[in-house]
């Protein structure tokens, strides 16, 4: 080997090596440190403030902050600007550290089952392999059809689906799992599916309520973020608005509550065209505020 071809293969190497370094240095730079749980947050109260403001919650467009079963695992979308795709970003918690593990893009909004075993996206799903996660598959033809248009899907522990469908006016449908058969999808009644805009369904794991949003007369704005509470006879209760320490004069939309129980995560358009949306969170001790109320 000459003299110039090792000196080639040196300059090469520390190239490399610095574009590593760079590299890990910018991902650092994007997200700080963090640690401890609710990736190291501190929780809120019972009003709603933004979730890792400057970390997750910063200048654009970021949304579906959703915690999967085990608190050890945070996803979250964003969009990157104009002609790039919209992507899903994962974290995970290794001994206390949360760190970017995943990046895809998206395709239908991300929601898990109580058990952790299943990431459901929209008409389709993958199921937990270990620490990584199957190809994306098909609920099939009941649910992946021209007919509907389903932007989220949620699942309670029983297998009961709640979703919405922006290609009708229905809203949102529910879908049972009874004597080991799924059921048709039906839409909810005039409770769930009243005003304009109504989607984005969020159903307790045993349940008990279901919240989602839509733009209804007698609202804070924009689209507004309810809750109905299951009733002794087995019907859903009336639509509450979940009040001015949730909603605001923006669009309030995308509510999840996390696995633990413990806090609810949603949406807020920042600006009035929703091209700045961050992620928002709130003690979920709202919800039996609320529940006594009704």
């Amino acid at each position: 080997m000459s003299t110039i071809q090792a000196l080639k293969i040196v300059l090469f190497a520390t190239f490399t090596s610095w574009l590593t370094t760079s590299a890990q240095a910018a991902a650092q730079e994007d997200y700080p440190l963090l640690k401890g749980p609710y990736m190291g947050q501190q929780p809120p109260g019972m009003k709603a403030e933004p979730f890792a403001p400057g970390v997750i919650s910063k200048e654009g467009w970021e949304l579906e902050g959703v915690f999967a079963p085990g608190m050890n695992e945070f996803y979250y979308t964003t969009d990157s600007g104009k002609d790039t795709p919209i992507i899903v970003k994962g974290f995970r918690q290794q001994e206390g550290i949360w760190k970017k593990f995943t990046e895809f893009k998206r395709k239908g909004e991300i929601t898990f089952s109580p058990d952790g075993n299943r990431m459901h996206m929209a008409a389709g799903y993958k199921d937990r392999r270990g620490k990584d996660w199957s190809k994306r598959q098909s609920l099939g033809p009941m649910f992946d059809n021209e007919e509907f248009g389903i932007m989220r899907l949620t699942a309670s522990a029983s297998g009961t689906y709640v979703f919405d469908d922006y290609k009708s006016e229905v809203g949102i449908r529910i879908s049972k799992f009874q004597d080991g058969q799924r059921q048709a999808p039906v839409p909810m009644n005039s409770i769930v599916n009243s005003g304009k805009f109504t989607a984005h369904p969020f159903i307790a794991p045993d349940e008990s309520y279901l919240i989602w949003d839509s733009k209804k007369e007698g609202g804070y704005g924009d689209s507004d973020l309810y809750i109905s509470f299951m009733q002794a006879d087995g019907e859903w209760g009336p639509a509450i608005n979940m009040g001015a320490n949730v909603n605001s004069e923006k669009w309030d939309a995308y509510a999840s509550v996390t696995p633990d129980g413990k806090y609810m995560l949603f949406n807020r358009g920042i600006d009035n065209s929703n091209d700045n949306v961050d992620i928002y969170w709130v003690d979920a001790a709202i919800i039996e505020t609320l529940r006594a109320s009704q």
